[in-house]
């Protein structure tokens, strides 16, 4: 099955002639709440259920894998969810990127739409870990119930969406859609800009992704695609001036590269704090995965890390795997927008994060569920294989034991 749907038009629903304000507004709010579907409703009681099962994991490693194995006591609830990167999101929000003192934690590395939204939040939440907690489950629910509809336009299966969602959520990184992470608000908007882009609403699409590429680098791989998407399957009456609206997402990364050359006089500070913070520095392809398997097998580095790094090459094939089967079927915007985030994975001194990055590569959700639909034995297998590493992975990554 290709994966490209015929486009869709939604049919305009105005109020009636004359209708005064406040109730055109109040019918605008119960159509809105109307447009999800029980289909919509299935993906967010699942999105829901999956949520309490990742927070029964996190209670119980604090009591089972505590740092000190000799303590007689738990620590906080919220503990578990405060590693790693959020430690850096947590910093940018308090202070910003240059809270005046010689600050050298990398952290702008970490692009600034993430910790705006967590400021703002705290707003409302006057607790940080709890405020982006919050963030994560409201992007999450939004972002299933996207991945869902496309999945539906996609595979043309009433069924499509529901088990899509199921193996993203079930996938052994799905533990970085429940913490304070950025993953689940780039897929908020990510994913909803791509369901506009299948109906031909450029703008809408460039204006997420522009806000997407706040968030996150692979917004503008994510830009890529939509051009791509546009160039294949823009209509005739489409105008070209939309490609103007499309070069918005370069503008919240262009902006922010502004204000670090501004505050550092470095026109490259955010690749060298890639550089000096996770070796991110360019390195051919081959280099990167041999440097990557001698981290997994040479024993260098920790049992714990040298599994991560075996789950980073795991990654890299299946996002090679994927890409060649979305060039074989000529999926060109969905094959720009896996290469270019695979080639920026793969050039570095060694693989990082490529497990987590498959969070967002919807295609290969989808294409999983189209064959699980085909061959329903196949989705007990992947439940057999894939939930226990899922465990396994949340549990590494709330015990501060890393997770890709």
């Amino acid at each position: 099955m290709p994966l490209h749907s015929a486009p869709v038009s939604l049919p305009s629903q105005p109020g009636p002639p004359g209708e005064p304000l406040g109730s055109r507004a109040r019918s605008a709010g119960r159509s809105l709440l109307g447009r999800l579907r029980s289909e919509d409703r299935d993906v967010l009681w699942l999105y829901l259920a999956s949520r309490v099962s990742v927070w029964i994991v996190a209670y119980c490693a604090r009591w089972v894998f505590p740092r000190d194995p000799e303590t007689k006591k738990a620590s906080a609830v919220l503990q578990p969810f405060q590693q790693w990167d959020w430690h850096h999101y947590l910093r940018i929000a308090q202070e910003g990127y240059f809270p005046g003192a010689e600050v050298d934690d990398n952290r702008v590395a970490f692009f600034p739409g993430f910790p705006l939204v967590l400021r703002a939040v705290y707003v409302v939440i006057p607790n940080w870990t709890v405020a982006g907690l919050a963030i994560s489950f409201v992007s999450g629910a939004i972002a299933v119930v996207a991945l869902a509809r496309i999945a539906r336009r996609y595979l043309e299966d009433a069924g499509a969406g529901r088990r899509t969602v199921v193996l993203l959520l079930a996938s052994p990184c799905a533990v970085f859609l429940a913490v304070g992470y950025t993953e689940a608000l780039f897929l908020a908007l990510a994913l909803p800009a791509w369901l506009a882009a299948q109906r031909h609403a450029w703008v809408t699409a460039s204006l997420l992704i522009a806000l997407a590429s706040a968030v996150r680098i692979s917004g503008l791989f994510l830009a890529a695609a939509l051009v791509v998407h546009y160039l294949c399957f823009g209509r005739a009456r489409d105008n070209w001036w939309v490609l103007l609206w499309m070069t918005l997402p370069a503008f919240p990364a262009a902006l922010y590269f502004w204000h670090l050359y501004a505050n550092t006089g470095d026109l490259m500070a955010w690749q060298h704090a890639q550089e000096r913070g996770w070796h991110r520095s360019f390195h051919l392809p081959w280099d990167a995965w041999f440097h990557t398997w001698g981290a997994a097998f040479d024993g260098i580095y920790p049992t714990t890390y040298a599994f991560m790094f075996l789950a980073e090459l795991v990654g890299m094939v299946m996002g090679l795997v994927l890409l060649a089967v979305l060039v074989r079927r000529r999926s060109w915007p969905e094959a720009t927008y896996i290469a270019l985030g695979l080639w920026a994975l793969g050039t570095s001194y060694w693989y990082m994060s490529v497990p987590r990055a498959s969070l967002a590569w919807w295609p290969l959700w989808i294409g999983l569920a189209a064959l699980t639909l085909r061959r329903p034995r196949l989705l007990a297998l992947y439940g057999c294989l894939i939930c226990p590493l899922s465990v396994v992975f949340a549990l590494a990554f709330f015990t501060g034991r890393w997770a890709g």
